[in-house]
């Protein structure tokens, strides 16, 4: 796996100032060198109130071998989910119904608050609703992450709709059952894209996921999660 992986994506905020942030920038400092406690205090009472906070970086490390999903918040892994990726394999080969390796995206996110269990036809939600494990049914269900692949190895994964998406035969989730996409059960797959923003990087590896990642059981949902990330 590419370290570059758990590099941060914001971006770079090393850029010139013009005349009018200059002048802001002074009237600033010399405010601070004449009462620093006070403007230390009045900034923190800004923060505050403006309802702002600091967002973690989420990355997603999916794994063929251990057919696991990891999340991670600023490289430290907060979550796990069982996944399936494809029967057919790894690759990107079109036509070749491989679930592909390597650095991705989410470029698109579909079917937001549609009902658990919605079924999919071309990306748009219907009015057929199924229940876990519906009998002779496998359709695409519930909420759809469009993968997009950063990488020469997965360029292809676009156009061949590889998603991140919910299924109905939960049953199998955990085993390579796929045709290409990655499955997860609906509450998994609601909780994930409630979370995950567009651009977010998705890494799909062949290996086991890292040791570090074995949180068994008691693991926080990810709204919890990220509350918990920005106290100090």
């Amino acid at each position: 796996m590419t370290s570059t992986f758990f590099q941060s994506n914001r971006p770079n905020s090393n850029r010139q100032s013009g005349p009018v942030s200059e002048g802001l920038a002074k009237s600033v400092r010399a405010l601070a060198c004449r009462n620093g406690a006070v403007f230390l205090a009045l900034v923190m009472v800004a923060l505050l109130f403006s309802g702002c906070e600091v967002v973690p970086q989420q990355k997603i490390l999916i794994s063929a071998a251990d057919q696991k999903m990891a999340i991670y918040r600023d490289g430290v892994p907060i979550r796990t989910f069982r996944v399936s990726t494809s029967k057919f394999g790894l690759g990107d080969r079109p036509g070749s119904y491989a679930t592909p390796l390597g650095l991705l995206r989410v470029k698109k996110k579909i079917g937001d608050n549609v009902k658990e269990g919605t079924v999919f036809k071309g990306r748009e939600p219907t009015r057929e609703v199924l229940s876990v494990d519906a009998p002779g049914r496998d359709p695409i269900v519930t909420r759809i992450l469009w993968l997009e692949g950063l990488e020469d190895a997965n360029k292809n994964a676009f156009k061949r709709y590889i998603y991140i998406h919910g299924t109905p035969e939960e049953r199998n989730i955990g085993r390579p059952v796929s045709y290409g996409c990655i499955r997860m059960r609906s509450r998994d797959i609601v909780e994930l894209f409630d979370d995950t923003e567009l651009n977010t990087r998705i890494f799909i590896t062949s290996r086991p996921l890292p040791k570090n990642t074995a949180m068994g059981d008691r693991q926080a949902p990810l709204s919890q999660s990220r509350k918990s990330s920005n106290v100090e």
